[in-house]
């Protein structure tokens, strides 16, 4: 159907000012004019993202695989993600 047709360039754009928005470094990261400005124009000038920063991994300081250890992710920035479960 046509609901699911989208332009390709404005669905790259929503992407690329995605990725500006979430760059490690944050002076990098554009202001909310500058992303409105970015989303509502096709010729505004867009510059490269950079490194996101917040890329999840398994921590590398975790290597017993025992049951009684619980699994955590990290961020770069050393964040804890914790899951919590229900009993």
């Amino acid at each position: 159907s046509s609901v699911d047709n989208y332009p390709a360039n404005e669905v790259l754009r929503c992407i690329h000012v995605g990725l500006l928005c979430v760059q490690e470094n944050a002076e990098e990261r554009p202001t909310m004019a500058s992303v409105v400005l970015m989303l509502s124009s096709e010729t505004a000038t867009m510059p490269q993202p950079k490194t996101p920063g917040f890329c999840l991994g398994r921590n590398p300081i975790e290597t017993d695989s025992s049951s009684s250890k619980h699994d955590e992710t990290f961020t770069v920035n050393q964040v804890t993600v914790t899951m919590l479960n229900a009993r």
